[in-house]
């Protein structure tokens, strides 16, 4: 685990910019859920023939396809910030060290070193037999 002294290792200037990344990005997902949920239009009834319904079908799955990898990085995201109030951000979850400040400036809502990431990869590969 990574100990109080260790924390200090991470500067503040470095936090500030992953926080104001974070925020960014949040505001950035937040406005393409609001523009795919005006581009979508949902039919109503069966109207149009069997090709017109099969788009509309098509549209409404890449719709909520989209809908839920974005909710999935605002998920992260909101982590992120949590994980910057409780004073732990930039700790890896699964070894417990410092996660790469580069990585950190690149994919600042990262919960993994890439020692840990390479881990979580071969576990879950392990257990997909």
């Amino acid at each position: 685990m990574v100990s109080k002294e260790t924390l200090k290792e991470i500067p503040k200037e470095i936090i500030s910019k992953c926080r104001e990344k974070l925020l960014k990005t949040k505001t950035d997902l937040l406005n393409q859920v609001r523009e795919a949920q005006n581009e979508i239009i949902f039919s109503e009834g069966h109207r149009g023939d069997e090709a017109d319904q099969t788009v509309r079908l098509m549209e409404e799955k890449e719709f909520l396809s989209r809908n839920e990898r974005i909710n999935q990085q605002l998920m992260e995201v909101e982590m992120a910030l949590a994980r910057i109030e409780q004073g732990c951000y930039g700790i890896c979850e699964e070894t417990g060290e410092l996660i790469e400040l580069e990585r950190l400036m690149a994919l600042p809502w990262t919960a993994l070193s890439i020692e840990g990431a390479e881990i979580r990869e071969s576990m879950s590969k392990k257990y997909a037999r």
